[in-house]
């Protein structure tokens, strides 16, 4: 494989598409699998002929473990293998009920889905002799959150994707893990604070100058390096702002 390529699970979100913009603006020919092909038609046919040239899109049955398997291991074979397979799924819900159902649903994704096809694409690249995983996380797994089964579910990416680092030294493979730690974009979206809330271009510009460089962890954007530190660094008491409410009277 001459010309650079690159798979992208879960391309189908705005974050996925200013990537596909930015990769194909390289010349990476590119392998999409998103939930709904066809709603990516529109998006496409607005990109240059040259671009859309360079791309494939395959259906991504993520909820279905053994499907999603057969769509990446289809989708590497038409291509021919890929340097890069970056991952880009996830669900997030909050209900202060803490529904099971909801809960189930973001376990089946985060985690089932996300082992699925990181152990999918890894063993790809492995039968290949190198390349890159990479998967966007997010900065909510340093520490428990309301949002409990999304909280958990992004600390399971990030060891999971540690553990497969560990295994590649271990099988002396050039191949290379890097864990994309999102900032909590979702909460500053929230609270409109445009000074953690950058442009989507320049989230897709700081992903792919990470993977660029082989990064094993990456805070995107750098900023929220910060957050992530002190996070870890907060005792529970101070973390758990619950104690900061007043109590009533007994």
């Amino acid at each position: 494989m001459t010309q650079a390529t690159a798979i992208i699970v879960g391309a189908s979100s705005q974050l996925g598409r200013e990537l596909v913009i930015q990769l194909t603006q390289e010349g990476t020919r590119l392998g999409l699998l998103v939930p709904d092909p066809d709603a990516m038609n529109d998006f496409i046919a607005s990109l240059d002929e040259q671009n859309q040239a360079n791309i494939t899109v395959a259906a991504l049955p993520i909820t279905e473990p053994e499907a999603a398997i057969q769509s990446i291991e289809s989708l590497w074979q038409h291509l021919g293998g890929a340097h890069l397979v970056l991952v880009n799924t996830g669900l997030n819900s909050y209900h202060p009920d803490l529904p099971w159902q909801m809960e189930a649903d973001i376990i089946r994704v985060n985690v089932q889905g996300f082992a699925a096809i990181c152990n999918t694409a890894f063993r790809l690249l492995r039968e290949q002799g190198y390349g890159q995983l990479g998967a966007i996380n997010s900065i909510a797994g340093q520490r428990g959150g309301p949002a409990v089964a999304y909280h958990a579910s992004k600390a399971f990416a990030q060891n999971y994707l540690e553990g497969l680092s560990m295994h590649a030294q271990r099988l002396k493979l050039p191949i290379t893990i890097t864990d994309l730690q999102m900032g909590l974009l979702d909460k500053a979206a929230m609270q409109q604070s445009q000074f953690w809330l950058p442009p989507l271009p320049k989230v897709a510009a700081q992903i792919i100058r990470a993977l660029k460089k082989g990064k094993r962890r990456a805070y995107i954007t750098r900023r929220w390096a910060l957050v992530a530190w002190l996070t870890r660094l907060l005792p529970e008491y101070i973390y758990n702002t619950r104690h900061w409410k007043k109590k009533g009277k007994h």
